[in-house]
């Protein structure tokens, strides 16, 4: 593992790597990710980034947190990004550390199009995405060939905290099997009622995975027409996946962390439904 790490790019002075800490299990983060906690002299860090993460960060790493939490006094984007270009500036290794990928839904583009601006290097991390990492941890495939060739990625609020009325609800009703829905739970009610009203079944499986990868995971099963009652009943909190689809079906056979607890496994969910349909 040494040769490995050995061979992986180095974090100079001046710059900043713009990295993304996946969904929440440590396991989950990629090398350069590893390299980059155990080289940097500041971590500006968002809400989602798991503890045990930050944890391995070397011992004499300066933690800022920069984090934004719907309805809680939160950091400004532009100063974050300044931020960003003042440390770099000071000459130090600089690691912006978001859960997910800094490039889905984490403004990481914003950054990055600041660090340019301000002739600052950087680079680029992936990182495992909530809505890809989140839903397998919770047993659902994003796709599957008996369900869909298609996924749409969708966020649940715009730049005001509101619904987002750039997004076509009506087409992506029509259009997309599959839905993931980021940041949505706030509006889950107003979401699925134009879903609904662009033509989806109030009858389509959905799920809500809260603080995916993590400890503290919780799945909610649920169908379009109850999620906004059913939510408000389990309790379920922010941060939270939403996902609208047959392929919530396949958490039946496909969620192994229940098996780990003794959840006996469907072996084909969908092939039941269908039987179950035709009598």
């Amino acid at each position: 593992m040494n040769k490995l790490f050995a061979t992986l790019p180095e974090m100079e002075p001046g710059w900043v790597w713009l990295a993304g800490a996946g969904p929440g299990d440590p396991g989950l983060l990629t090398l350069l990710a590893v390299k980059a906690l155990g080289s940097a002299d500041v971590i500006v860090y968002d809400a989602l980034v798991d503890q045990s993460i930050l944890a391995l960060a070397r011992p004499e790493a300066i933690l800022e947190y920069a984090g934004k939490r719907g309805g809680k006094p939160s950091a400004r984007q532009p100063d974050i990004s300044l931020r960003l270009v003042q440390l770099a500036r000071d000459g130090k290794r600089v690691l912006r550390l978001k859960g997910g990928d800094p490039f889905v839904f984490g403004r990481g583009g914003e950054e990055a199009l600041t660090l340019v601006e301000s002739g600052v290097p950087f680079r680029i991390v992936p990182g495992i995405s909530a809505g890809i990492g989140g839903l397998a941890y919770a047993g659902i495939p994003v796709t599957h060939r008996e369900c869909n060739s298609a996924v749409a990625f969708v966020t649940g609020h715009d730049a005001t905290g509101a619904v987002p009325d750039s997004v076509d609800w009506a087409s992506l009703a029509r259009g997309a099997p599959v839905i993931v829905l980021y940041m949505a739970l706030k509006h889950i009610g107003v979401i699925a009622e134009r879903l609904m009203a662009g033509g989806r079944a109030g009858s389509t499986p959905v799920a809500v995975i809260a603080r995916a990868t993590t400890d503290q995971q919780q799945v909610l099963e649920t169908t379009l027409a109850k999620v906004e009652s059913s939510v408000a009943e389990s309790g379920i909190e922010p941060p939270a996946m939403v996902v609208v689809g047959e392929v919530v079906r396949l958490r039946a056979a496909m969620d192994w962390l229940g098996a780990l607890d003794g959840r006996q496994l469907i072996p084909d969910p969908l092939g039941q439904r269908r039987r179950d349909q035709t009598g």
